[in-house]
């Protein structure tokens, strides 16, 4: 199957020039589309640079090549632009939306953000998707006139992967009124409906991501062994690949080239797949405009036989990393100064001594703050904490040392 390097737009793929817009309007840069200015707002935005000290799998103070979220991102907007390009979708769009898309992800890890789900049960709860769209919404402070990075709706659609039926409600009860009449993006969980296909590609190339470098880290950390990997169907399928068309690599000594290698091959093959599978499935719905490709269903898949193999590689990364003692014994230590953050915040406010004077919302000094209010503004300081920054705050305030 041809894969043009230089695909046109196609008519399902989002046009810069045909966005619904922004929150709050404002001239149209003169050199660039909306989507490049969104996604260079995002580089620009202090929520980014924070990324390189949050944790993936493995705490940043545990090894310099480990991968942060930071890294993360560059990696799943690496891989959303090559399919994107084939598919004639908008590589600009797709880059902002994978580079914004753990910006409201918290210190620790998924850790971190069930601690935090736990501490805000009462209040609402926390999800992280949620979080990314407040910080571009709200929590961003760059602009004199309004809060937040000011993106347009179709960024902010792919940030948001998911989101409560409860949480779209009280979305849409706040979306301003656009132009052409449409929704906000909380109707698309109410309706049951998709978003664009630029998001679509960016949520399985996070999966794509994620996957393969949880690989190589559990392999780096010594949590995971070639020995296990044998296992997987995904994996060593490649690495015979490797091994065939590389017979060197099976010395001891190129054990390392030959997890790359593996991880390479790995990684092209889904691609592929993506735009293959993808490509058959636009040919049965024939969606003509980003309007059909919502009332389609899922348009950018695998194929059922690559998605059972990735779904099983799922299951050995929860079994043999996500879930080693090893791992676990570190979360569970960062859950507690997660947890014992929120109360001692909740309890002396005036304690969060970064916190800006206009994020705040409120006089965190006066006791007749509602405490849902208060949860909510403790939730936004935490969740943009790094991992060092948690734990140096943990220390100042307990006395105690839970994490190096």
């Amino acid at each position: 199957m041809l894969h043009p390097l230089n695909a046109p737009l196609s008519v399902f793929a989002c046009n810069p020039a045909l966005s619904r817009g922004r929150r709050f309007r404002e001239v149209s840069a003169p050199t660039r589309t909306d989507f490049q200015r969104d996604r260079d707002r995002i580089v620009h935005s202090s929520a980014f640079r924070r990324l390189v000290y949050k944790t993936q799998v493995f705490l940043n103070h545990e090894g310099d090549l480990f991968r942060t979220r930071l890294t993360h991102s560059l990696e799943v907007a690496q891989l959303a632009r090559s399919i994107a390009r084939p598919l004639g979708l908008n590589e600009d769009l797709v880059e902002a939306i994978s580079l914004a898309h753990d910006l409201g992800h918290t210190p620790f890890g998924h850790a971190g953000q069930d601690a935090l789900h736990d501490c805000m049960a009462a209040f609402g709860g926390f999800e992280h998707n949620l979080q990314s769209l407040r910080v571009v919404d709200k929590l961003e402070e760059r602009y004199p006139n309004f809060d937040g990075l000011n993106l347009t709706f179709e960024t902010r659609e792919g940030i948001l992967k998911h989101c409560s039926f409860a949480n779209a409600k009280l979305l849409e009860a706040t979306e301003p009124a656009y132009a052409d009449g449409y929704a906000g993006i909380g109707s698309r969980f109410l309706l049951h409906r998709q978003p664009s296909l630029e998001a679509q590609l960016c949520n399985l190339a996070d999966e794509i991501a994620y996957n393969a470098h949880d690989i190589d880290d559990g392999v780096r950390s010594g949590l995971i062994t070639p020995a296990l990997l044998k296992d997987v169907e995904l994996y060593e399928g490649f690495q015979q690949a490797a091994l065939t068309a590389n017979p060197h690599l099976a010395k001891a000594n190129f054990a390392r080239r030959l997890l790359y290698e593996t991880i390479r091959l790995m990684l092209s093959q889904q691609v592929y797949d993506v735009i293959e599978s993808t490509q058959l499935a636009l040919q049965v719905a024939k969606p003509l405009s980003v309007s059909e490709v919502r009332f389609a269903g899922p348009l950018v898949v695998f194929s059922q036989p690559m998605k059972d193999k990735s779904k099983r590689l799922k299951r050995f990364l929860f079994q043999h990393l996500y879930r080693h003692p090893r791992v676990e014994e570190t979360m569970s230590q960062a859950k507690q100064v997660v947890r014992e953050l929120f109360t001692y915040y909740c309890e002396s406010p005036v304690e969060m001594q970064a916190l800006s004077a206009t994020r705040s919302e409120m006089d965190l000094r006066n006791e007749s703050v509602d405490s849902t209010s208060l949860a909510r503004v403790v939730a936004d300081y935490i969740a943009g904490m790094t991992d060092r920054f948690a734990a140096k705050e943990h220390e100042r305030l307990s006395g105690k040392r839970l994490i190096a």
